[in-house]
């Protein structure tokens, strides 16, 4: 399996189950690992035949930005169920980092990993 990777992805949103943490927008960082097999755009060097990353980029950050979520964890999986529809990926490694959660910590998140699930 190849992997295509957005490390870094910086994206604005209310997410916090206090109240304090829902008056203002913090920023998440996103790493993303993205399970595909680049054979095809390899053989053929053609955008159309590989996974648009520029796509994934924007589609996670829409989904950030306008979830409304409470937790990072619902977050993620909103996330990776997403990805898995509508992009040819097998499998995701997804880190999010919120920063802001803990002033003694300088990172602070989730990392999960999900496999496509099988029809």
């Amino acid at each position: 399996m190849d992997i295509v990777f957005l490390h870094g992805l910086r994206v604005d949103t209310v997410i916090g189950i206090w109240d304090w943490e829902r008056q203002f927008k913090q920023t998440l960082v996103l790493d993303l690992d993205l399970g595909t097999d680049i054979t095809p755009a390899a053989r053929s060097d053609s955008i159309h035949d590989t996974l648009d990353y520029k796509a994934v980029s924007k589609r996670v950050a829409y989904l950030v930005e306008n979830g409304g979520f409470l937790l990072v964890e619902a977050l993620a999986e909103n996330i990776t169920s997403t990805l898995f529809a509508e992009f040819a990926v097998s499998w995701i490694r997804l880190r999010i980092n919120k920063k802001s959660a803990l002033r003694q910590v300088r990172d602070v998140g989730i990392l999960i990993e999900r496999t496509r699930p099988t029809a």
